[in-house]
C-alpha cells in the first residue's frame, strides 16, 4: 500500500484500491472524443479504445467492450444492496468500475468505468 500511495494521487488510491467511485460528471474523460487508448493509472496496461466508447448518459466514461479479452477481470460486488459485476486490471488489480448488461450492440454490456482510474493516450 505504502508503494500505490507514492504512485497515485489520493483520488486514484482510493478509487484503485479502495474501490471507491468518483462523482458523476466529474471525470476528465466522460465527455472526450479524441482518438486514442485508454491505460490503467497505476500499471499502463491498455484497457479500452475510443473505438468502443459511447455516451451512456450516466456520467462516467462508457464502453462496450475492453481493449481485449484478458485486458480486464471480473469480480462479483455485493455492496451497496445491490449484485454488481466489478471490473479490474487483469495486470495490477486495480479497481475500474462496473460492467452492465444495459449497453449497446454488439456486445450489450456498459463498462462504466472511473475517469480517475484512467490514462489517455492519443492514437
Amino acid at each position: 500500500n505504502a508503494e500505490w500511495r507514492k504512485k497515485l494521487t489520493e483520488e486514484q488510491y482510493k478509487v484503485l484500491r479502495l474501490k471507491y467511485t468518483e462523482p458523476p460528471f466529474s471525470g476528465d474523460f466522460n465527455e472526450s472524443k479524441v482518438q486514442g487508448i485508454y491505460h490503467c493509472v497505476g500499471c499502463g496496461n491498455p484497457l479500452f479504445a475510443t473505438s468502443a466508447k459511447f455516451d451512456s448518459g450516466t456520467g462516467w466514461p462508457s464502453f462496450w467492450e475492453p481493449i481485449d479479452s484478458v485486458a480486464v477481470g471480473y469480480e462479483e460486488d455485493c455492496s451497496h444492496f445491490m449484485v454488481r459485476t466489478e471490473v479490474h486490471c487483469s495486470s495490477c488489480a486495480g479497481h475500474l468500475g462496473h460492467v452492465f448488461p444495459d449497453g449497446p450492440e454488439p456486445s450489450g454490456k456498459r463498462y462504466c468505468i472511473n475517469s480517475v482510474a484512467l490514462n489517455f493516450k492519443m492514437e
